[in-house]
């Protein structure tokens, strides 16, 4: 029979009860037939549907293949009760994440960042291109087993404790019995759960509910972590643990593909970063290298002179930004142009106030990625026909 995978989350949807330890009765909607009683031997069975540590041999002289890599990967949905309009949610996307890497996606609403780990976890199929997570097909349960997943919105089966699902989840991952107690233990205090590990997750919090799901992805001790928005619904006190053990994972040689809105903390834990516009790969680099691209610009603060007349200093080369702020100017120029313009401004008999360097952010990068792309926001993808 064949089985397909589903997130943890959206697996188990009915009463359980506990014997020895072990999970006797489960309940499942959409891929494993429900209901049945599971022995712990069955539950092992099915570790291959779900993710877990593999350790794999390879000859020396062959090169690992990347954890993740896509090759010309679009990919159509059909909207209408005709099906007759077609939505393209990726188009011809080619990306690679190299071992060890923080890989950060990027994109605006509708850009085809969830479509592509959706496509990943081999939750939908791709229209055209190959997908492959260390050189295998997302549906080969050896590729999946390698892959701990964190969904955008974990739904985590209610009336099971944080303790008991994480404990599912490293028992359907195939972990070692022996250590499962300890190892569910470790990555509860890791996401700062222990003291709430025996309630019910129906009386969680949504940042709660966010940080049990986070450690049902790290149980398995996976060499593949795919974030879907981490840090959501957690305070700052919770996203500074979660950032702590990304890195704390990436030091163990995990490879991480991270996907959020919150750009900073792309900026602050990613290598490289791809930037995603209407399922079109737009930017892709280093972080350090898409940073340094752009001259710094500098923000000159000044009194004295109206919006106007400053505009009138600036002659043909129009400046970056003119922000007006109670009876003085704001004014951010290149690098290169600072000087000159300073020394109008002062024969002109302003007076200067403030001149800083400004950094080029990564949110600065995405802005002109997204304008340049001429994008028009079209949440779902851009219809096609």
């Amino acid at each position: 029979m064949a089985l397909t995978f589903f997130p943890l989350m959206r697996i188990f949807r009915s009463g359980r009860t506990r014997k020895s330890g072990a999970f006797t009765r489960l309940r499942c909607s959409g891929c494993i037939p429900a209901p049945h009683s599971f022995s712990p031997l069955s539950l092992n069975t099915l570790s291959p549907f779900l993710p877990s540590q593999v350790t794999m041999t390879e000859d020396s002289k062959t090169p690992s293949p990347a954890p993740i890599e896509l090759k010309g990967v679009s990919k159509q949905y059909r909207l209408g009760f005709w099906l007759a309009k077609k939505v393209q949610a990726l188009k011809s996307l080619d990306l690679k994440v190299d071992s060890g890497q923080i890989f950060g996606l990027l994109g605006p609403n509708g850009a085809g960042k969830s479509t592509t780990i959706k496509i990943l976890m081999n939750l939908v199929q791709a229209s055209e291109g190959t997908v492959r997570l260390f050189g295998l097909p997302p549906s080969d349960p050896k590729a999946r087993r390698q892959v701990g997943y964190l969904p955008e919105n974990p739904m985590p089966y209610d009336y099971l404790t944080g303790r008991e699902f994480v404990t599912l989840g490293a028992q359907l991952a195939g972990y070692d019995p022996k250590k499962t107690k300890a190892r569910v233990e470790e990555v509860l205090d890791e996401v700062g759960m222990t003291r709430s590990a025996g309630m019910q997750i129906r009386r969680y919090s949504k940042g709660m509910v966010q940080r049990v799901a986070f450690a049902q992805a790290l149980v398995g001790e996976p060499r593949l972590l795919i974030l879907d928005e981490p840090t959501s619904g957690l305070d700052p006190v919770g996203r500074r643990q979660i950032r702590d053990i990304i890195l704390h994972e990436r030091a163990k040689g995990t490879t991480i593909l991270f996907c959020t809105h919150i750009i900073p903390d792309i900026e602050a834990l990613c290598d490289h970063v791809a930037v995603l516009v209407s399922g079109r790969l737009r930017k892709e680099g280093s972080v350090r290298d898409l940073l340094t691209t752009k001259a710094p610009a500098v923000e000159i603060g000044l009194e004295g002179l109206n919006r106007g007349q400053l505009e009138s200093l600036t002659g043909g080369s129009a400046p970056e930004a003119i922000h007006e702020l109670e009876g003085r100017l704001l004014v951010r120029v290149k690098g290169e142009e600072s000087n000159t313009l300073i020394t109008k401004i002062i024969a002109a008999g302003g007076r200067i106030t403030q001149v800083q360097q400004v950094r080029f952010s990564l949110e600065d990068l995405f802005m002109d990625v997204v304008k340049d792309a001429g994008y028009k926001a079209s949440p779902g993808g851009e219809i096609i026909g």
